[in-house]
């Protein structure tokens, strides 16, 4: 959306208002209309032709035209990158060419350049041939002539078996009078012993089961001679250079010819004629090497003037394609449009924001003046009651957040965002398990170098991952914030406590700290300032402490955040005037939740204030199973026993005010309005408010009312929040195991790896140490334990948070916009 930044600012909290608008374009400047609205970005297409199949729409023709032109940009990009050359990286910069000419030209440019690759390809062919017809020649002389190069290793392991295997006796009548101890044949014994032999090439890796299928098919009567290739050969599918191997098949009898021409064929091997007279070989040989020669100077012209053809394309390669994937783009949403009665102008009707109508009638009237049509294009409002789909205007740093939750399910129109909340409390929640300063630390620096490349990176094709990680570079920044926060708090640094903020309250019982462990520390001072006392680290009852800290603090920060998400569903009720969902639903909710497990971090609070030792474990059972009982040492302020009672009937009482009365206030109210004493919709958490124009209401206040539906419903949802309540608190400990799992993963490494090895006097044991404690850190902290904690942190906020308030059944907000089109559109 290329005038998005000039626009009003934004409602984070609510998606934009949408009106549905119709246009009415006339048929000759429909197309240019079209265009500006591309270049706008801000109008949705609805497809009043959605019954048609796609070769029954008007621009049909049109729309194959640019499928075929797409087809040869591609290949004549295909073939850019075959012959290793770079495409240019901007569109070039020359005048506009209409779309017939370009059409003319990429056909032109097609054929010559078929043309000028099926004469490479002949070319080549030849080339080929020739060079395996000299390697034949050269082998030749080898397996022919007794010249001693010929050595007995080159003996195959069939020639063993024809002497060791008795059943192939009758093989050496022809094989004998050939074999002198040097498996090579004697010029002229062909014509004598009535031997001939069958030279040619084949490919490396058949050589093998070729020899096979030759020694089986004759019954061992050939001799098979090899010798690999001194050069390797450009295979013409696959544009691969291929090694070969030179063979020569000795045999007698026509039967045994044709069957070896026939695995010769079967194999893909090329045969060559080789005279037996040295001369002729010689002679063949130097005619061979002068047409190479020749061959060789002509392929390179040949691959020179296609080379220099391919560089002319590519550098206006890219200018065409974003050229015909704007034409191809055009032309499918023209085909959404249809014609009026008159068949002289296109009617098309799509979502647009209301806050941007002026500006699309702006472009729109500027159009009509630079087209001077003498039939002005018209522009207004309908009414709708169909919903309207989902805009949220986001930049470069709130674009990662919206899609998290667009992840699980895209908002309802004017619903309230969690975008907006999960900028915050989804890199927090992360950091409460990731906490260590240390690693924040490693995290911020990979987020700045994502961050101070951007303009680079965002230019460039990313693969998948990178693409993730680069799209979420702002996600990653506020994480590793929050965690140096959170690892400060823990006073932890790849799991080393430090004095920062003055020294500890503790020290040893005696001077040599021997019993530290055993025996513990005392208080010798005031209260460590900020976060965790450095001292607590080692003793012997860091492990409880920090299990009862970080357990309570999960506790305290998921009844906080689970009560934002009923809070959050209140505004949403009172925006869409909903005062059924406020009375019979919000309210229950927050007396239900509060007086549980809001009393539970009340008590969680007050214990650490006061330092009580009561044991709420105690305190929440016995609630339930005796709440008359008295409270002993586990009570922590005056009139806890009777606050407890009122807090259970009130808890109680919270299920059935969920349960009953609005599915029987909705019947009440549908009955009254069936009888003609009330009017108007419904208000339920699924309508929208009669203050919102006609084309954002909501269709489901003209569906027939059904109260057993409306019931189970009803009943399905009070349930899931009261048993939700409870297995949501739990969910939230999670923050508090990997928080634990991360800071005694960081300790395992350092104490038994890194301190380990620095034990030794030994500089290699040194090195080596240092190098598995990074490896450690980098693979298994920073990024196996990110991803852990980032996909937890994800898990609370899309179950645990936002299904307090959250609908997420709505539909995005995808306009016709020329910057949104990709290669994929081709």
């Amino acid at each position: 959306m290329e005038y998005i930044d000039r626009l009003p600012s934004m409602d984070l909290m609510r998606s934009e208002k949408m009106m549905l608008a119709q246009l009415i374009l006339p048929v000759e400047s429909a197309h240019r209309a079209v265009s500006y609205l591309g270049q706008l970005g801000l109008l949705q297409f609805r497809d009043l032709n959605d019954d048609k199949s796609p070769f029954q729409r008007t621009f049909v023709n049109q729309v194959k035209r640019c499928a075929e032109m797409s087809r040869k940009l591609r290949f004549f990009k295909d073939q850019i990158h075959k012959a290793g050359l770079m495409l240019s990286p901007h569109p070039a910069s020359e005048t506009d060419i209409e779309l017939e000419e370009l059409e003319a030209g990429l056909a032109e440019h097609e054929h010559e350049l078929i043309e000028m690759n099926h004469n490479c390809e002949k070319l080549q062919k030849t080339y080929n041939e020739l060079l395996e017809f000299k390697m034949v020649l050269q082998k030749a002389g080898d397996f022919l002539m007794p010249d001693g190069n010929h050595s007995a290793a080159q003996d195959t392991e069939l020639d063993e078996n024809v002497h060791i295997n008795s059943d192939y006796a009758d093989s050496a009548s022809l094989l004998e009078p050939m074999r002198h101890g040097y498996g090579y044949m004697q010029p002229g014994m062909s014509d004598q012993f009535g031997v001939k032999f069958v030279s040619g090439v084949i490919c490396k890796s058949k050589a093998l089961r070729f020899e096979r299928m030759l020694f089986r098919t004759t019954r061992g009567n050939m001799l098979f001679n090899q010798a690999p290739a001194d050069d390797p050969i450009v295979d013409l599918a696959s544009n691969e250079m291929v090694e070969n191997t030179v063979f020569m098949v000795f045999f007698s009898g026509e039967q045994a010819r044709k069957k070896i021409h026939k695995i010769c064929e079967a194999f893909g091997a090329n045969c060559y004629p080789v005279p037996e007279d040295s001369i002729k070989r010689r002679q063949i040989t130097r005619d061979v090497l002068s047409r190479l020669s020749e061959l060789e100077t002509t392929l390179d012209a040949g691959l020179r003037h296609r080379d220099a053809a391919l560089s002319s394309i590519g550098f206006q390669l890219t200018k065409w394609m974003n050229m015909v994937r704007r034409e191809k783009a055009i032309y499918d949403t023209l085909n959404m449009l249809n014609f009026d009665v008159t068949k002289k102008c296109l009617v098309g009707e799509g979502w647009c924001p209301i806050f941007a109508k002026t500006m699309v009638i702006f472009i729109l009237d500027i159009f009509h003046n630079i087209a001077d049509s003498q039939v002005g294009i018209i522009f207004h409002v309908m009414d709708s009651n169909e919903s309207p789909p989902t805009f949220f205007r986001t930049n470069h740093f709130t674009n990662a957040y919206q899609e998290i939750v667009d992840a699980y399910g895209v908002a309802k129109y004017q619903e309230a965002n969690p975008a907006v909340y999960t900028v915050i409390t989804f890199p927090f929640l992360f950091a409460v398990m990731f906490g260590d300063w240390g690693h924040g630390i490693c995290l911020l620096l990979g987020a700045l170098v994502l961050i101070a490349r951007e303009k680079r990176l965002g230019s460039q094709k990313l693969g998948s991952f990178m693409e993730m990680l680069f799209g979420g570079r702002y996600v990653l920044l506020l994480m590793s914030l929050f965690s140096i926060y959170c690892g400060v708090i823990y006073n932890e640094f790849f799991s080393v406590p430090f004095h920062i903020f003055g020294s500890s309250a503790y020290k040893c019982r005696d001077a040599t700290c021997s019993k530290a462990r055993t025996i513990g520390l005392i208080k010798v001072g005031d209260t460590y300032p900020f976060g965790v006392d450095p001292s607590w680290r080692g003793s012997r009852s860091e492990l409880p402490f920090l299990n009862s800290l970080k357990m309570k603090m999960s506790i305290l920060f998921g009844v906080s955040q689970m009560n934002l998400g009923i809070i959050i569903s209140y505004f949403n009720a009172r925006f869409f005037n909903n005062s059924i969902d406020i009375k019979y639903q919000f309210v229950p909710q927050m007396i239900f939740l509060n007086s549980l497990f809001g009393y539970l971090s009340l008590l969680i609070i007050i214990k650490w204030c006061t330092g009580s030792q009561a044991d709420l474990y105690h305190v929440m059972i016995y609630m339930f199973l005796s709440p008359f009982e008295d409270l002993g040492e586990n009570k922590l302020f005056w009139g806890q026993g009777v606050l407890q009672v009122i807090l259970l009937l009130v808890a109680v009482i919270a299920v059935p005010w969920m349960l009953f009365p609005k599915p029987f206030i909705l019947k009440r109210l549908h009955t009254e309005r069936f009888q003609g004493r009330a009017y108007g919709i419904l208000g339920t958490s699924d309508m929208y408010s009669d203050d919102e124009p006609d084309s954002a209401r909501h269709p489901h206040g003209e569906e027939e009312f059904n109260f057993s539906e409306v019931f189970v419903h009803q009943m399905i949802h009070s349930i899931e929040f009261v048993l939700g309540a409870v297995s949501n608190t739990a969910s939230y400990l999670r923050l508090w195991a990997l928080s634990l799992a991360h800071s005694e993963l960081s300790t395992v490494f350092y104490e038994k790896v890194l301190l380990l090895a620095w034990g030794y006097n030994n500089f290699m044991i040194h090195l080596v140490g240092l190098a598995v404690f990074a490896f450690a850190t980098a693979f298994i902290l920073l990024m196996m334990e990110t991803l852990s904690a980032f996909l937890h942190a994800l898990r609370l906020h899309w179950v645990e948070f936002q299904n307090k308030f959250y609908s997420g059944d709505g539909y995005k907000f995808k306009p016709f916009s020329f910057a949104s089109l990709t290669d994929e559109d081709d």
